[in-house]
C-alpha cells in the first residue's frame, strides 16, 4: 500500500494510464477484428476499407506507447497481405 504522498500520487496516475491504454488497445482490437471479418466474408471492398481505417488507429497505438512499433508493422503486413490475397 502506498503510504507517502508521491507514491499515493503515482498509484493514481498509474490507474488513470491503465483506464486509458486498456480503451486506446480495446479500440485498436475492434478494428482489428472488423478487417479479420471482412477477410473472412471474402469481401475485397470491405477489407481493403476496413485495413485503411486500421492502419492509422493501429500507428497511434504505437506512438501512445500501447504497441512496440514492429508489432504494429507485423500486423499491418500480416493483414495487407491476406487482403490483397482475396483478389
Amino acid at each position: 500500500m502506498a503510504n507517502s504522498p508521491q507514491a499515493k500520487k503515482r498509484a493514481r496516475q498509474n490507474e488513470r494510464r491503465f483506464q486509458v491504454n486498456k480503451a486506446r488497445r480495446s479500440r485498436i482490437r475492434t478494428h482489428l477484428r472488423k478487417v479479420e471479418e471482412a477477410i473472412a466474408s471474402g469481401d475485397k471492398d470491405a477489407a481493403t476499407a476496413a485495413l485503411r481505417e486500421c492502419q492509422p488507429e493501429l500507428m497511434r497505438g504505437v506512438t501512445k506507447g500501447v504497441f512496440h512499433k514492429n508489432t504494429a508493422a507485423r500486423k499491418m503486413s500480416r493483414l495487407s497481405a491476406r487482403v490483397k490475397a482475396l483478389g
